[in-house]
C-alpha cells in the first residue's frame, strides 16, 4: 500500500455554515491523503461532519477554503458543467439510500452512469452484467427497485456506483438502513470489490464492523481527522 499514488488528498479543508444569528464550523482544516485501492473509515459522532466531509471530496459541495485533488485533477474551483462530469466519470457515491430510479429496473439504474458518460446502450448493458454479476444480482437484473429487498437494492447502488470504473468511491453510511446481518453481507461485499478492482474507498460509518475492516480508521474530533 506504501508504494501506491495518493488517488485522493484534501489539504486544509475549512468548512463554515452561516446563519443569521451565528457560524458553525464544522471542518477546521482538515487534511486526508488515500493511496490508489486503499479503504478508509471515517467515524466520528453523529454531527461531527462525516457527511460534510464526503459532500466535500466528491465536489456535492464546495469547502469555505481548502482543497481537493483526485487522481493530480483539482476539483475545487472547477466550473459545475465540468464538475458534474468528472464526479460522473470518476467518482462513485453510495448514500445510506439507495436513490435508485423507482421506474427504472436494476440493469437500467447501472447503465445509467455509463449512457451519460456517453457509451452506447450496447455497451452499457454488457457492463451493467457484469456489474450485477459481481454483487451476486445477475438474477435480479429487470426487476425494479419496489420489487427488491434493502440489502438488493443497496447492493444495485453499489454496482452503479463502479458503472464507470471510478478510482473512487465514496459510501456515507451505506449499511444504515439495514439489519445487521444484511448490513455484514454488505460490508463483506465492499471488501471483496476492493480487493478485487484495486479502488479506492472512503466510508463514513457508525457500524464498528465495517470501520475496523478498513485498511485505516480515522476518526473526526473537533473539525480535524484523527487516527
Amino acid at each position: 500500500m506504501e508504494t501506491r499514488k495518493d488517488i485522493l488528498t484534501a489539504t486544509n479543508l475549512h468548512r463554515e455554515f452561516r446563519t443569521p444569528n451565528s457560524e458553525l464550523q464544522v471542518l477546521k482544516g482538515l487534511d486526508l491523503a488515500v493511496k490508489k485501492g486503499e479503504m478508509v473509515s471515517i467515524t466520528g459522532e453523529s454531527g461531527v461532519g462525516k457527511s460534510t466531509l464526503l459532500h466535500l471530496l466528491g465536489g456535492l459541495d464546495k469547502p469555505t477554503s481548502g482543497e481537493v485533488i483526485i487522481d493530480g485533477e483539482s476539483i475545487t474551483d472547477k466550473p459545475q458543467d465540468a464538475l458534474a462530469r468528472f464526479r460522473n466519470d470518476r467518482v462513485g457515491f453510495v448514500f445510506q439510500f439507495h436513490y435508485l430510479l423507482d421506474d427504472f429496473n436494476a440493469i437500467e439504474n447501472v447503465m445509467m452512469p455509463l449512457l451519460v458518460a456517453g457509451r452506447s446502450k450496447r455497451q452499457a448493458r454488457q457492463k451493467g452484467e457484469l456489474l450485477l454479476e459481481q454483487v451476486g444480482l445477475s438474477d435480479r437484473a429487470s426487476h425494479l427497485p419496489r420489487q427488491l429487498s434493502g440489502g438488493e437494492q443497496q447492493r444495485v447502488a453499489v454496482a452503479r456506483a463502479l458503472a464507470n470504473d471510478p478510482e473512487i468511491v465514496l459510501a456515507d453510511e451505506p449499511s444504515g438502513n439495514l439489519d445487521v446481518g444484511t448490513g455484514s453481507r454488505l460490508h463483506n461485499l465492499l471488501f471483496q470489490l476492493n480487493e478485487k478492482n484495486s479502488t479506492a474507498f472512503i466510508i463514513a460509518t457508525h457500524n464498528r464492523e465495517l470501520a475496523s475492516g478498513c485498511h485505516r480508521e480515522l476518526e473526526i474530533v473537533d473539525g480535524k481527522l484523527k487516527s
